[in-house]
C-alpha cells in the first residue's frame, strides 16, 4: 500500500493522551457543501469546454443540428463534465491538505520562536509552553491548530505524559517530515538530558532558512506557473475565436478528422497539465 492510499484511510481525528481529538492534518474530508460546490464548479467548465470542442457533432448536409447532433451534445456535455468533476475534486482535496499544512509549519516555526526565547531566559519545558502559548495568542486566533496542539501539550504536561511523545505524535499527525524530525530529536534530547536551548534554537534556524528558500524557489517558479496556465488556456480561446467567427474552417472541427485531431490535442494538453504540476512542485 503506498503512502497515498495509507494516508487516505486514516481518521480524521486522532484521540490523544489528553482525550482530546486532535486533527490528523495528512487527511481532509470535504462537506457535502463543498463536494457538491466543486462537482459544480468543474461540471460547468468541464461541460461548457466539451460543447466547445465537440458541439456541433451529426449536423445535416446542410449545416442544421439534427436530433443526433442534440443527443450527441448533451451525452458529451454530461461525461466530460462528470470526469472533470471527478478529476478535479481530489487534486482540490490535496490542494487544501497542502495549503493546511503550509499554515501549521509557518505557526510550528513560530512555536519555536517562542520557546527558544523562554528556555534561553531560563525557563523550564513546561513554563516555556505556557509562556509560548501567551505569545502565539497574539499573532493567532485561539482555534488555530499551533494554539490547539500546544493546548493538548500543556494539558499533557499537567496530567504527567511525556512531553517528547507529545511532540512525536503531534509529528506524526502533522505529516510534515520537519516536525517529525523535531519531536524526535526533542524526545532524544530532552530524555538524555541534552542542551534543550540549543536544539530548539538550531532547529528554528533551520526551519527558517528552509522557509526563506521555499518562498524564494516559489517566486522564481511563478511565472512558470503562470505560462503553464496561459498554454492551457489559450486553445481553449483559440477556439471560441474560430467557432465565433463561424466560416467553413470552423465546420472542420466537425468532420471525423476534425474530432480526431481534436481528442488527441485535448489529451496532449491534459497531460502535460499533470506532468508540468508534478515538476513545478518542488520540495526542499
Amino acid at each position: 500500500m503506498d503512502k497515498k492510499k495509507k494516508d487516505k484511510n486514516q481518521p480524521l481525528y486522532e484521540t490523544s493522551g489528553t482525550n482530546r481529538q486532535m486533527i490528523n492534518y495528512k487527511v481532509y474530508k470535504m462537506s457535502a457543501n463543498e463536494k457538491a460546490m466543486y462537482f459544480i464548479l468543474a461540471f460547468v467548465i468541464g461541460a461548457a469546454v466539451a460543447y466547445l470542442f465537440y458541439g456541433g457533432i451529426g449536423k445535416d448536409s446542410y449545416g442544421a443540428p439534427t436530433l443526433l447532433t442534440y443527443i450527441l451534445d448533451v451525452v458529451i456535455m454530461a461525461v466530460v463534465g462528470f470526469v472533470s468533476s471527478m478529476l478535479f475534486l481530489p487534486i482540490r482535496k490535496e490542494q487544501i491538505i497542502d495549503a493546511r499544512k503550509k499554515t501549521l509549519r509557518k505557526q510550528f516555526i513560530d512555536l519555536l520562536d517562542s520557546l527558544a526565547t523562554s528556555i534561553s531566559s531560563g525557563k523550564n519545558v513546561p513554563n516555556a509552553f505556557i509562556s509560548a502559548r501567551e505569545d502565539l495568542l497574539v499573532q493567532y486566533q485561539p482555534d488555530s491548530y499551533i494554539v490547539q496542539e500546544v493546548d493538548n501539550i500543556i494539558s499533557g504536561i499537567n496530567n504527567n505524559l511525556d512531553v517528547g511523545a507529545m511532540l512525536l505524535n503531534f509529528g506524526e499527525r502533522s505529516g510534515i517530515q520537519d516536525i517529525r524530525t523535531f519531536g524526535r530529536v526533542f524526545e532524544t534530547a530532552y530524555s538524555k538530558g541534552a542542551n534543550l536551548k540549543d536544539v530548539i534554537r538550531n532547529s528554528h534556524l533551520i526551519l527558517s532558512n528552509k522557509c526563506e528558500i521555499e518562498s524564494e524557489i516559489e517566486t522564481k517558479v511563478a511565472s512558470s506557473k503562470n505560462e503553464q496556465m496561459i498554454m492551457i488556456i489559450m486553445p481553449i480561446v483559440l477556439v471560441a475565436m474560430l467557432k465565433m467567427s463561424g466560416g467553413d474552417f470552423s465546420q472542420n472541427f466537425t468532420t471525423p478528422m476534425g474530432i480526431i485531431c481534436t481528442t488527441v490535442a485535448v489529451i496532449a494538453f491534459i497531460g502535460a497539465y499533470f506532468i508540468g504540476r508534478k515538476i513545478l512542485k518542488i520540495e526542499v
